[in-house]
């Protein structure tokens, strides 16, 4: 098998030039100490108190920020979790969010306030009320509750960042749970903390003076909140790219350490994400100073211009589409799975809609036979087949997968269409561009192959859940109908081919293939586009009516252009490409 880098120009850490803000950046302690006080003393040559609001992202280092704010000499400093209900108080009220389930919980409708003991948010106020000179502090998760201040700081951190802190044993917030799983944090974080920090944020963008990241410690980044804002502004109007993370699995393969320049000393590299906008981040350049901003900022404060009318009206300030990267090219089969119904993930999860996908092929051995799992035989046997499943999850067999679910061949860029539903997984030496809807962890393993996870822990099954998703009809014949080989030409002329390949018509997704040795126009028609450069060294993305500047984009690299550019072109580079293009369907 040969997985050799093909043009190995893939750029992990893509950044955007955000120009007019240079002045307004600050980087490391030194320089943030400065500008804060600058404001600060500002504020106190004119008035006998100033207030200063350090209002923290759950997973913030705290010890960090708080250091910061000692070393600003204030006359007071108010620490929110002093504020707060109590350990155990929280997981009693938040336990129908939290639930038993080792990976699921349900979405979180509450509010921030609600981790807070509304008696003592209000005995905070009279404390700062009666406090009449000096700086004051407030930090921690939910202090704009308190006061937003006269100086408002808001500091944020990537949830991939959060995810890495977890790791190393940073407990959820206000939690004592460091040695819990991470599958516990997690969850925790999916279901409840984001979903809360989140909603308090994009209330308060425009309030922001600054806006700091913390990231790498010791080294805090500032910048005002009108480069912030214009930031996000620039972005929303043209094409732009994310920073991808990289994590193995106990089915990881080796293409991306081949392609993409990866560690090699890793033993593999299973996932990427790069185009999950909920996880990944924008790096923001202003003069010498990068910033790290959450993607998910841009689409909870521009959904208009970045989304499209019709597309946020249907999803609201949701990024619906989802690219990612499944690496098995000399790893193993991904777990045997399926995923919810819309009416399922409803019910049970307080998820608005549900995880289809699809498996374009971006590569594939071709010394070896390489396949997906996807949809039961013709005749399966139901019941036994769940009895199997059952006795599986309990140890007592293997799973004897062939005998029950369809082994279809597959080569580099078939398109594989897999609607929730339909049991599936990826077969070993196989690259995958995963094209789907948002929803990302609503995955019920229904067989793993035996193995434990990177953690020595057999990984969470979920029989139950999947048998009662499980759709019996989408057998052998249905399949070959519906879901595989379902390309077909839209045009072809000399030099540009453009086929849609997907996705069924249970899914909200559109996807085109634009094969081009000439340039191609392309519409947004109100429509986010989402899109990788799946053969060909590198394009062009351009302007029709040089409102952005040319964005260039490099094999396997996904990129995002948003609904506001309205018309763009595809400008192949150096031979002929692909481009797969995906929005949401009218």
């Amino acid at each position: 098998m040969n997985i050799a880098g093909k043009y190995n120009n893939y750029d992990p850490h893509p950044k955007k030039v955000i120009p007019g803000f240079e002045d307004q950046a600050w980087e490391g302690v030194p320089a943030v100490k400065a500008e804060l006080t600058r404001k600060a003393e500002d504020i106190l040559s004119r008035e006998k108190r100033a207030v200063l609001c350090l209002d923290f992202y759950p997973g913030v280092a705290k010890e960090e920020l708080m250091e910061l704010a000692l070393s600003l000499n204030p006359a007071k400093i108010m620490d929110m979790e002093d504020y707060a209900k109590s350990e155990e108080v929280l997981n009693r009220e938040f336990h129908d969010f939290i639930t038993e389930d080792r990976v699921f919980g349900v979405i979180c409708h509450k509010k921030l306030a609600d981790f807070f003991d509304a008696a003592k948010l209000e005995a905070a106020a009279a404390e700062l009320e009666a406090q009449k000179e000096g700086l004051v502090v407030i930090a921690g998760v939910g202090a704009g509750l308190i006061s937003r201040g006269d100086i408002y700081v808001y500091c944020g951190i990537t949830r991939w960042e959060i995810q890495l802190r977890y790791r190393k044993g940073m407990p959820n917030w206000h939690c004592t749970n460091s040695d819990a799983p991470i599958l516990t944090k997690y969850k925790r974080a999916f279901f409840i903390e984001w979903r809360l920090a989140d909603r308090y944020k994009k209330e308060r963008y425009d309030q922001f003076d600054y806006v700091l990241e913390s990231e790498e410690t010791g080294n805090p980044k500032l910048i005002t909140g009108q480069a912030f804002r214009g930031g996000l502004e620039k972005v929303s109007a043209e094409p732009f790219r994310m920073e991808p993370y990289f994590d193995p699995g106990v089915w990881g393969g080796h293409w991306m350490q081949e392609n993409f320049g990866l560690d090699p000393e890793k033993e593999n590299f299973a996932w990427s994400f790069d185009g999950v906008p909920e996880e990944n981040c924008l790096n923001l350049t202003y003069g010498s100073v990068t910033v790290k901003i959450p993607a998910i900022d841009l689409v909870m404060y521009r959904p208009h211009e970045l989304l499209g009318e019709r597309v946020h009206g249907r999803f609201g300030a949701e990024f619906p589409i989802r690219f990612d990267l499944l690496d098995t090219m000399g790893g193993g089969n991904l777990s045997l799975q399926v995923h919810p119904l819309t009416e399922y993930i409803q019910d049970s999860f307080g998820m608005h809609y549900t995880q289809d996908e699809s498996y374009y092929l971006l590569d594939a051995a071709e010394d070896e036979e390489t396949y997906v799992y996807l949809g039961v035989k013709n005749g399966v046997d139901r019941d036994a087949m769940a009895r199997d499943l059952k006795r599986a999850e309990k140890g007592e067999i293997p799973f004897p997968a062939e005998e029950y679910v369809n082994r279809v061949p597959v080569k580099k860029h078939d398109h594989i269409l897999i609607p929730a539903g339909t049991i599936h997984c990826s077969g070993k030496n196989t690259m995958v561009l995963e094209i789907s809807a948002t929803p990302y962890i609503f995955t019920f393993k229904l067989w793993d192959w035996g193995r434990v996870g990177l953690d020595g822990i057999p990984r969470p099954i979920h029989v139950e859940h999947g048998l009662k998703n499980i759709q019996w009809d989408r057998d052998t014949d249905w399949i070959y109908d519906n879901i595989v080989h379902q390309e077909t030409v839209l045009s072809d002329e000399p030099g540009k081919m453009v086929e849609r390949t997907g996705l069924h018509n249970r899914e909200f997704i559109d996807t085109c293939r634009y094969t081009l040795t000439e340039a191609a126009s392309v519409e947004t028609d109100d429509s986010v586009h989402v899109m990788n450069l799946v053969d060909g060294r590198c394009a062009r993305i351009e302007s029709m009516d040089g409102s952005f500047e040319p964005f260039e984009i490099h094999y396997a690299e996904t990129a995002i252009v948003p609904a506001a550019a309205k018309c763009y072109r595809i400008v192949p580079e150096d031979g002929e490409i692909k481009m797969v293009v995906a929005s949401v369907r009218r």
